[in-house]
């Protein structure tokens, strides 16, 4: 009786489809997130009260099915499991790509092609090191800009009257929006959403109407207070 062997170079591999809708959904759950903490960075406008009130409100949310922080808890754990799945099938899809791709395929798709591919790729870096960063300010305290304040709103405004913490955080809102710019539009791309040429052309709208929202709904917080518009 003949017995099958499967060498190394043959054995099954996770499918690049797979690998693509998994970084599609981990994506969608990302900017969830993003959209829901802008509106909450933007609550600043409303002055210190209703910002603290906000900031109060995450950890007290689903209460009492929920002790106090739950809703985070969940949430992080939730953001950390998708970050994990977003980035390992990244890095193995860019692996197959470099591989498989030769010096006359970026030749025939230009400068363009080659762009998006390195802005994709140390763009997601770029927000990976902002993110620790981020985290070590606002979340753990480990990092105080502008003074240690245990009030939230007061954290945020001291922090971005100075004008090198304003600098860092353009820079990161710019590398994400460039990230959603083109995530958008290949996740959409990934389930499906181009049925038609004019339903990717309102695909490549909306990734463009995304990304635009993002950034400039997180960079007006600290461009105000940089400004002395927000007290």
């Amino acid at each position: 009786m003949a017995t099958s062997t499967i060498s190394a170079g043959t054995r099954p591999r996770t499918s690049s489809i797979v690998l693509k809708t998994v970084m599609a959904v981990t994506g969608l759950i990302f900017l969830g997130f993003i959209l829901a903490h802008m509106y909450g960075n933007l609550m600043i406008f409303g002055g210190e009260e209703q910002f603290n009130e906000y900031a109060h409100h995450l950890r007290t949310f689903g209460s009492p099915m929920l002790p106090e922080g739950g809703f985070l808890w969940v949430m992080r754990v939730t953001l950390l499991v998708s970050l994990v799945l977003h980035v390992a099938s990244a890095v193995t899809l860019w692996r197959r790509a470099g591989s498989a791709r030769t010096k006359g395929y970026y030749q025939r798709k230009g400068q363009w092609a080659r762009f998006v591919k390195n802005s994709m790729r140390w763009g997601g870096v770029a927000i990976f090191i902002f993110v620790i960063f981020h985290l070590l300010h606002f979340t753990t305290h480990t990092i105080n800009i502008g003074g240690s304040y245990d009030n939230p709103a007061d954290r945020l405004v001291a922090s971005f009257e100075q004008w090198w913490a304003v600098l860092i955080y353009l820079f990161a809102v710019v590398a994400l929006g460039m990230h959603l710019l083109h995530g958008v539009w290949s996740a959409g791309m990934t389930l499906g959403l181009n049925t038609s040429l004019e339903a990717a052309e309102r695909l490549r709208l909306a990734a463009i109407l995304v990304a635009s929202v993002v950034v400039v709904g997180f960079a007006a917080p600290p461009v105000a207070i940089l400004l002395g518009l927000i007290p």
